[in-house]
């Protein structure tokens, strides 16, 4: 009974915390505030740089929480070995069209600590597992910036013009990767691996080659040759067929490195789940160690789409004028101690949909049958 009242978004972080749980991750808990400062200085790593501040009585300057990481990165400088939280928390950013404020629903779990290819792989594992929980129908795209880099590294172009090109990259732009190499007199070749880079998408046995055929250094090679250990590991540990490799899946390369990626589920136009690698963030704060981790982006389960269901309630417990109040709240005490939903009321709703109709007359049941 309990899960029929429970949202969709609700639901869904009952059995993410489960999962969690089962592999080792603890629950890490925040306030709703944070002192501003925090994001202040790491404003580079926030969605946007719009943050709902106010003093409290003492004078601090105090925020709405825009984002969890950061506050787990921050609370566990101390921690000897590796930090696994999960959370379930809500955060306040600006919508997309930059009119008002919105509270978010998030999950999602963190890895702290010395990261090899296992614990890389675990995080990635858990991502499908979290887009399973909420549909059979899903997939993972991921990447590698490792990769991106080395080749916009090797073209010997100025950090502007590596963001212009790997914006192109993210939107699979390929005739506008042309005219920036042509204005900036890029070869054929290298201009034909920013393209091919662009519109690369597939499973990894069908893009291994292409990917070995675009590696101009070291750096690259390394970078496909990991994404192999990891995808391999996510399988051993039961992962499903459901990745893909497409590096348009790209991030601000100032805080992220290594493997990124993004999940989707059918019914829902935009990415429900997003994380990665981003060692920089915690070499901001000092710390020699790696992290990755993701979010899952609850509040957009209110839109997902469920096939309706055939009946709102079990039963329709239709009363009248003369039935005492006593005698109506005895049935609908029986009638949810056996198991079943009721909606008790003095008029019949044609738009409620119920199983069966049951009628006190003057306190006096009978049964009117199904819908």
């Amino acid at each position: 009974m309990t899960q029929e009242v429970l949202k969709n978004e609700e639901k869904a972080m009952l059995r993410l915390r489960a999962l969690y749980r089962r592999y080792g991750y603890a629950q890490y808990k925040m306030s709703k505030f944070e002192e501003y400062d925090l994001y202040a200085r790491n404003k580079n790593f926030l969605p946007c740089d719009y943050v709902v501040t106010f003093n409290e009585p003492g004078g601090r300057l105090m925020a709405l929480k825009p984002d969890v990481t950061l506050s787990i990165v921050r609370n566990t400088r101390g921690s000897a070995g590796a930090c696994k939280y999960f959370y379930n928390e809500n955060v306040y950013r600006l919508s997309a069209d930059g009119r008002e404020i919105r509270e978010r629903m998030q999950a999602g779990l963190e890895y702290i600590g010395e990261l090899d290819v296992l614990a890389m792989s675990e995080v990635i594992f858990l991502a499908l597992k979290s887009l399973e929980t909420i549909s059979d129908r899903y997939l993972l795209d991921i990447s590698h910036l490792g990769f991106v880099g080395g080749l916009l590294e090797s073209l010997g172009l100025r950090a502007e013009v590596q963001a212009d090109i790997l914006r192109c990259i993210s939107r699979k732009n390929a005739p506008e990767i042309e005219e920036i190499c042509a204005r900036h007199h890029v070869s054929q070749e290298n201009t034909r691996k920013l393209t091919t880079l662009a519109s690369l998408y597939g499973k990894w046995e069908d893009v291994r080659e292409t990917l070995l055929s675009l590696c101009a250094n070291e750096k690259m090679r390394a970078a496909v040759f990991e994404l192999e250990a990891v995808l391999e590991t996510v399988r051993a540990l039961g992962g499903s067929g459901a990745i893909y490799i497409d590096f348009s899946t790209v991030n601000d390369m100032n805080y992220y490195n290594g493997i990124i990626f993004q999940g989707y589920v059918d019914g829902l136009p935009e990415g429900i789940l997003s994380g990665g690698r981003y060692d920089p963030l915690l070499q901001q704060f000092g710390r020699d160690a790696g992290a990755i981790g993701f979010a899952v982006y609850l509040d957009l389960l209110e839109h997902f789409h469920r096939p309706d269901r055939e009946y709102d309630v079990d039963v329709l417990l239709l009363y009248d004028e003369a039935t005492p109040p006593a005698v109506a709240a005895e049935h609908v005490r029986r009638i949810t101690e056996s198991g079943e939903s009721v909606r008790a009321t003095r008029t019949l709703d044609e738009n409620v949909k119920y199983r069966r109709l049951v009628r006190l007359e003057g306190g006096r049941a009978k049964e009117a049958g199904n819908a």
